[in-house]
């Protein structure tokens, strides 16, 4: 496999941990980290490698900064703070949302939009975030502002659109709050549906600016693959689908069960979950707006049961408390899908102590040139 140049910006920026390292040395210090941490639950497989390690992120984030010479960037915050490196092009991001994001900082100078000042809170271009669907070719633009209020904003997409055709919509999200939050709550379409979709294992996904997606589809394909073998579906499972976020893992194990449900706490995700079923003419999944653990609890305490759980929780991984719910819902079998295993590590102890055998685990490079790797991990009851 080639290995790209080392990045210009890589010593501010922190994003990249191995750049310069050979692409199969960063996935041999990978396959080292998961066993050194996993490796006392089970064998350890090897780990599946990207086939594509280069510009694979689907989702890209720019900050709007201005230099002493009046001139508009886009970057990246610095590693640990809120300070801006100005980045021209990204190794492992998407070249189009490169490009767009560039056109943009042109284009914010053009039309003499004001500029986010974080320090004083005044100006209104925040950020951009672009999101990208390799298999449609559609394209979402959100420019994140501090008002409502845009100038010229039907002549700013025209130029936009002219400059990038392949542009499908453009949605301005309002975020007024001092905050390090990217993304507000209210969105207003300029242009296009308001968001796009995309083709993962089959199956069409809608996408919202807000709605969590893997960021490297190739790969996303594998992983979701191999968290549907680990749990070895017959056609006879109920399968709770927790975290379910817009329903993907869920959506992709509904031909192989008899019941998905999928449970989330964010609204917005829940209703992409249904839009997404409907879709596809998925009927046999359901999604509800909830904490999953209580909602397992009140399950079990209705006499209700399910076969399957699978988990895909964030970084900071799942709690003592979620695990709880889970032995009280009985499942026979626990898919867990982890973006770290050292969160992985704690959560799997805790599964041991209440009766749980590994029964595999598989690490999946979901993230190129970057620390952070994807684990499936099979879990077994073993009590009665």
């Amino acid at each position: 496999m080639a290995t790209i140049g080392k990045c210009p910006y890589s010593n501010r920026c922190g994003g990249c941990d191995y750049q310069g390292v050979p692409y199969e040395e960063q996935l041999a210090i990978k396959q080292k980290t998961v066993r050194t941490l996993l490796g006392g639950f089970g064998k350890v497989e090897p780990i599946l490698a990207a086939e594509h390690p280069e510009y694979y992120r689907n989702k890209v984030h720019g900050v709007f900064g201005r230099d002493r010479k009046g001139n508009v960037y886009t970057g990246i915050y610095e590693e640990n703070s809120h300070r801006i490196v100005p980045v021209r092009g990204c190794m492992i991001e998407d070249q189009k949302a490169t490009a767009i994001l560039q056109t943009l900082s042109e284009m914010a100078r053009q039309f003499k939009i004001h500029i986010y000042d974080e320090d004083r809170g005044t100006g209104l271009l925040r950020h951009a975030l672009i999101r990208t669907a390799a298999s449609t070719g559609e394209i979402m633009v959100v420019l994140v502002i501090t008002d409502p209020i845009f100038p010229s904003k039907n002549n700013f997409v025209k130029e936009l659109r002219r400059r990038h055709p392949e542009v499908t919509t453009v949605v301005l999200n309002i975020n007024d709050r001092p905050t390090s939050m990217v993304l507000g709550e209210r969105n207003i379409v300029l242009y296009g549906k308001g968001f796009i979709e995309d083709v993962l294992c089959g199956l069409r996904f809608r996408l919202s600016p807000s709605a969590f997606y893997q960021v490297n589809s190739e790969q996303t394909a594998v992983l979701y693959k191999q968290a549907i073998d680990a749990a070895a579906l017959t056609g006879t499972e109920r399968v709770i689908d927790a975290y379910c976020g817009i329903g993907t893992i869920g959506l992709c194990a509904a031909k192989g069960a008899l019941e998905v449900i999928g449970v989330e706490l964010n609204r917005d995700a829940v209703r992409d979950a249904v839009a997404n079923a409907r879709r596809n003419e998925i009927k046999n999944a359901r999604f509800v707006c909830a904490d999953a653990g209580d909602f397992m609890v009140n399950m079990a305490a209705e006499g209700e049961t399910a076969d399957v759980v699978i988990l895909d929780p964030p970084r900071s991984g799942s709690t003592a408390a979620f695990i709880e719910s889970v032995n009280k819902l009985r499942p026979a079998k626990v898919v867990y899908v982890s973006c770290d295993p050292n969160t992985l590590k704690r959560d799997l102890e805790l599964f041991k102590k209440s009766g749980w055998k590994i029964r595999r685990i598989q690490p999946v490079d979901m993230f190129p040139y970057t620390k952070h790797v994807e684990t499936v991990v099979g879990l077994q009851r073993t009590n009665t």
